[in-house]
Protein backbone atom coordinates (compact mmCIF):
# COMPACT_ATOMS: atom_id res chain seq x y z
CA UNK A 1 0.00 0.00 0.00
CA UNK A 2 1.14 3.12 -1.25
CA UNK A 3 2.02 5.83 2.09
CA UNK A 4 -0.36 8.84 2.23
CA UNK A 5 0.23 11.98 2.72
CA UNK A 6 -2.36 12.52 4.72
CA UNK A 7 -2.22 11.97 8.74
CA UNK A 8 -5.06 11.92 10.78
CA UNK A 9 -5.83 11.26 14.29
CA UNK A 10 -9.69 9.61 15.07
CA UNK A 11 -10.82 9.74 18.33
CA UNK A 12 -14.49 7.13 18.52
CA UNK A 13 -17.21 6.49 21.61
CA UNK A 14 -20.36 4.84 21.79
CA UNK A 15 -22.82 4.60 24.18
CA UNK A 16 -26.39 3.04 24.66
CA UNK A 17 -29.05 3.53 27.76
CA UNK A 18 -29.77 0.11 29.12
CA UNK A 19 -28.19 -2.18 26.79
CA UNK A 20 -30.19 -2.67 24.65
CA UNK A 21 -31.72 0.50 24.44
CA UNK A 22 -31.29 3.64 22.56
CA UNK A 23 -27.88 4.36 21.43
CA UNK A 24 -25.31 6.65 20.35
CA UNK A 25 -22.29 7.10 18.61
CA UNK A 26 -19.44 10.24 17.92
CA UNK A 27 -16.35 10.84 15.83
CA UNK A 28 -14.11 13.42 16.30
CA UNK A 29 -11.21 13.40 13.34
CA UNK A 30 -8.65 15.36 14.13
CA UNK A 31 -6.15 16.72 11.13
CA UNK A 32 -3.35 19.14 10.84
CA UNK A 33 -5.40 22.24 10.12
CA UNK A 34 -9.00 21.23 10.67
CA UNK A 35 -11.32 19.28 13.15
CA UNK A 36 -14.54 17.09 11.61
CA UNK A 37 -17.22 15.88 14.45
CA UNK A 38 -19.56 12.94 13.39
CA UNK A 39 -22.54 11.75 15.35
CA UNK A 40 -25.40 9.84 15.58
CA UNK A 41 -27.60 6.89 16.91
CA UNK A 42 -30.51 4.95 16.73
CA UNK A 43 -33.66 4.17 19.34
CA UNK A 44 -32.95 0.35 19.73
CA UNK A 45 -29.01 -0.80 19.43
CA UNK A 46 -25.94 -1.93 21.67
CA UNK A 47 -22.94 -0.58 23.43
CA UNK A 48 -21.00 -2.72 20.97
CA UNK A 49 -22.61 -1.53 17.84
CA UNK A 50 -22.22 1.60 18.48
CA UNK A 51 -18.54 1.72 19.68
CA UNK A 52 -17.92 -0.11 15.99
CA UNK A 53 -20.52 2.27 14.40
CA UNK A 54 -18.03 5.24 14.97
CA UNK A 55 -15.20 4.22 14.13
CA UNK A 56 -17.07 2.46 10.56
CA UNK A 57 -18.46 6.13 9.88
CA UNK A 58 -15.65 8.31 11.23
CA UNK A 59 -13.28 6.26 8.34
CA UNK A 60 -16.18 5.82 5.99
CA UNK A 61 -16.11 9.89 5.34
CA UNK A 62 -12.57 10.01 4.80
CA UNK A 63 -12.26 10.76 1.42
CA UNK A 64 -8.62 9.98 0.57
CA UNK A 65 -6.21 7.37 1.81
CA UNK A 66 -4.72 8.22 5.35
CA UNK A 67 -2.56 7.18 7.99
CA UNK A 68 -4.98 7.45 10.98
CA UNK A 69 -4.27 6.98 14.53
CA UNK A 70 -7.63 5.29 15.91
CA UNK A 71 -8.08 5.74 19.72
CA UNK A 72 -11.12 3.72 21.33
CA UNK A 73 -11.71 3.19 24.69
CA UNK A 74 -13.62 0.04 23.83
CA UNK A 75 -11.54 -3.15 24.20
CA UNK A 76 -14.26 -4.59 21.92
CA UNK A 77 -13.45 -2.65 19.14
CA UNK A 78 -9.51 -2.20 19.77
CA UNK A 79 -9.05 -6.66 20.92
CA UNK A 80 -11.56 -7.15 18.01
CA UNK A 81 -9.84 -5.98 15.31
CA UNK A 82 -6.11 -6.45 16.41
CA UNK A 83 -6.42 -9.89 17.66
CA UNK A 84 -9.65 -11.71 16.48
CA UNK A 85 -10.21 -10.56 12.43
CA UNK A 86 -7.47 -12.06 11.02
CA UNK A 87 -9.24 -15.04 12.73
CA UNK A 88 -12.14 -14.61 12.29
CA UNK A 89 -11.58 -13.91 8.37
CA UNK A 90 -9.79 -16.85 7.90
CA UNK A 91 -12.20 -19.58 9.85
CA UNK A 92 -15.08 -17.91 7.42
CA UNK A 93 -16.26 -15.52 10.26
CA UNK A 94 -16.72 -17.79 12.53
CA UNK A 95 -15.62 -17.37 16.48
CA UNK A 96 -13.28 -20.04 17.95
CA UNK A 97 -16.32 -22.04 19.04
CA UNK A 98 -17.45 -22.07 15.50
CA UNK A 99 -20.35 -19.77 16.11
CA UNK A 100 -20.80 -16.86 13.99
CA UNK A 101 -19.20 -13.83 14.71
CA UNK A 102 -21.51 -11.34 16.45
CA UNK A 103 -22.25 -8.06 14.64
CA UNK A 104 -20.55 -9.54 11.62
CA UNK A 105 -22.09 -7.01 8.94
CA UNK A 106 -20.65 -4.11 11.06
CA UNK A 107 -17.24 -6.09 11.44
CA UNK A 108 -17.25 -6.95 7.87
CA UNK A 109 -18.11 -3.39 7.11
CA UNK A 110 -15.39 -2.21 9.15
CA UNK A 111 -12.48 -5.10 7.83
CA UNK A 112 -13.48 -3.38 4.19
CA UNK A 113 -12.78 0.00 5.43
CA UNK A 114 -9.62 -0.46 7.28
CA UNK A 115 -7.72 -2.11 4.51
CA UNK A 116 -8.27 1.08 2.45
CA UNK A 117 -5.87 3.17 5.00
CA UNK A 118 -2.33 2.69 7.61
CA UNK A 119 -4.07 2.40 11.18
CA UNK A 120 -3.00 2.44 14.12
CA UNK A 121 -4.95 0.94 16.81
CA UNK A 122 -4.78 2.70 20.54
CA UNK A 123 -6.86 1.66 23.68
CA UNK A 124 -7.50 4.41 26.21
CA UNK A 125 -9.09 4.13 29.56
CA UNK A 126 -12.45 5.99 29.52
CA UNK A 127 -12.83 8.62 31.53
CA UNK A 128 -9.12 9.14 32.26
CA UNK A 129 -9.16 12.94 31.44
CA UNK A 130 -8.15 12.55 27.82
CA UNK A 131 -9.91 15.69 26.42
CA UNK A 132 -10.88 14.19 22.98
CA UNK A 133 -12.25 10.86 24.21
CA UNK A 134 -14.58 12.67 26.98
CA UNK A 135 -16.15 14.80 24.02
CA UNK A 136 -17.01 11.49 21.94
CA UNK A 137 -17.94 10.26 25.04
CA UNK A 138 -19.99 13.12 25.74
CA UNK A 139 -21.15 13.27 22.35
CA UNK A 140 -22.19 9.54 22.05
CA UNK A 141 -24.07 10.11 24.97
CA UNK A 142 -25.95 12.75 24.03
CA UNK A 143 -27.17 11.56 21.39
CA UNK A 144 -28.61 8.00 22.96
CA UNK A 145 -30.26 10.50 25.08
CA UNK A 146 -31.39 12.31 21.71
CA UNK A 147 -33.15 8.83 20.93
CA UNK A 148 -34.35 7.78 23.84
CA UNK A 149 -36.34 10.68 24.03
CA UNK A 150 -37.51 10.94 20.45
CA UNK A 151 -38.98 7.34 21.41
CA UNK A 152 -40.76 7.71 24.88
Amino acid sequence: METSRVTLTLFTDGACLNNPGPGGWAALIEGAHESTVLSGGCANTTNNRMELLAVIKGLESLNTQAKVSIFSDSKYVIDGVTKYLPRWRANGWKRSQRKPVKNLELWQQLDELIAKHRISWHWVLAHSGVPQNEFVDTLAREEALRFQSENS
